[in-house]
């Protein structure tokens, strides 16, 4: 009796650890986890453009990913963040807070991305100086996907920059949020989940 019990807790031991381990090597940021609105994500377009943002239960990590469904019009923008120092305070992301994470122990971030294999997605973080840097991602996959980008691959954005932004043209860590803009013209829908650091 005493042999199985010790077995049956061992097996189930082994089994939490491995389902808490998450991705060998990476540190979640997020998931999009709990509320989604407009006092949780912080979001927006010009005014010619619409975005709309929901949590969907079509997920790669937990039991919901992010959604966004926009019509983007012709020179318009829109835009989704979530992390510290923006408008919405409460849009923060899962992770700690950024000066509590030790950024020199990883090459980049990654997210999991549902496309519709067309069009290109903008990734940008703002870095400890308030700059914005930017990485486009062909959506080439009509389907959830792995995008990894190196902290290196990121180029600072020479089309719009905060007005507090430093402009020293230095990816300055800790990085303080990222966000996604869609840049196909025209209605469409993607889905984000399982922000990580690599």
């Amino acid at each position: 009796m005493k042999k199985s019990f010790l077995n049956a807790f061992l097996a189930l031991s082994i089994i939490f650890i491995m389902s808490g381990c998450g991705q060998p090597g990476g540190t979640k940021l997020d998931s999009f986890e709990g509320e989604i609105s407009r006092k949780t994500v912080d979001y927006g377009s010009d005014a010619n453009s619409v975005i709309d943002v929901v949590a969907s239960s079509d997920a790669q990590c937990g039991s919901q990913s992010l959604q966004i469904n926009y019509d983007l019009a012709q020179e318009g923008y829109l835009f989704c963040a979530r992390g510290y120092g923006l408008d919405v305070l409460n849009a923060l992301w899962e992770a700690p807070m950024p000066d509590k994470v030790n950024w020199s122990k990883y090459q980049g971030i990654s997210f999991q991305m549902l496309g519709q294999g067309k069009g290109t997605i903008a990734f940008d973080v703002k870095d400890a100086g308030g700059e914005m840097w930017r990485f486009l991602v062909e959506d080439t996959t009509a389907g959830w996907r792995e995008v990894v980008v190196g902290f290196d691959q990121f180029k600072v954005r020479t089309d719009w920059q905060p007005s507090t932004a430093d402009g020293n043209k230095q990816l300055d860590f800790p990085i303080q949020s990222f966000q996604f803009e869609p840049k196909t013209l025209g209605e469409g829908s993607v889905s984000f989940d399982c922000v990580e650091l690599k």
